[in-house]
């Protein structure tokens, strides 16, 4: 297929409910059916998701996680320092985060990694306007190593990054279809939500989001979508208005 022109995407995107959205992947989603590490086959899936939306004008941005490589809060329990657990789940974010960058960039894309600490020879520092400026531009951007502080999650990372950078939407990738009243898995009698506020989500403690990653998208009125990131076409059925797909988080 021939790409489409700069032209014909901007006349596309004009006519999308969603013209940039950060997309938040747990570290866990890239293993695929592995049990540690990354699966070129997901990362390759995802490339080609990512792709179908950018080919139509809308701007993406990406967080990633580290738990398929280590997790700093599991060792915390366990004795090791939380502040150095942390930081070493900060750098498997970042190697999470270049191999997406070589993933996007196989499938014909721009893409760029922005880090919250410091490691300048594999990547860039968090700018937000340098930020602003890659999406612009067309490029896929991914930022890594969370908020850069040690005691906030990735989900965290996601909502800030979603507010400076003035998404219209956040999506959270998960192994379900949306947020459920219990863990579809263990109860078959739980049911999905198709729509949520935030104070509900906050009240029931569903678990969707850690509680300060929600109260910064509530009190920034960003909406959140919850989806499952192995259905086929699911993002750019997103993006192009399909209201049925996973559950809506807003104000």
């Amino acid at each position: 297929m021939r790409p489409l022109r700069k032209d014909c995407r901007l006349l596309m995107s004009n006519r999308l409910p969603y013209k940039r959205i950060l997309l938040k992947l747990s570290g866990e989603a890239l293993m695929g059916k592995l049990e540690f590490g990354i699966s070129p086959d997901v990362m390759s899936f995802l490339a080609h998701e990512i792709k179908a939306i950018i080919d139509l004008g809308v701007q993406v941005a990406l967080v990633v996680g580290g738990g398929n490589i280590f997790r700093g809060e599991g060792l915390a329990r366990a004795g090791m320092d939380r502040v150095t657990g942390d930081q070493m789940g900060m750098l498997a974010t970042c190697i999470n985060a270049l191999a997406l960058q070589d993933a996007v960039e196989r499938v014909g894309l721009g893409a760029r990694v922005q880090s919250a600490i410091r490691i300048n020879e594999v990547c860039e520092d968090f700018i937000r306007r340098r930020a602003v400026r890659h999406l612009e531009k067309g490029r896929v951007v991914i930022f890594a190593a969370g908020t850069g502080n040690p005691f906030f999650t990735t989900d965290s990372a996601a909502a800030l990054r979603a507010i400076e950078i003035n998404a219209d939407l956040l999506l959270k990738a998960t192994k379900v279809d949306g947020i459920y009243t219990a863990d579809p898995k263990k109860d078959p009698g739980a049911k999905r939500y198709d729509a949520l506020t935030y104070d509900q989500a906050l009240d029931q403690r569903l678990g969707v989001m850690d509680q300060t990653a929600l109260v910064l998208c509530r009190d920034n009125k960003i909406r959140l979508r919850v989806y499952d990131m192995d259905r086929p076409g699911a993002l750019l059925s997103i993006v192009t208005g399909d209201t049925n797909i996973g559950t809506l988080v807003q104000v």
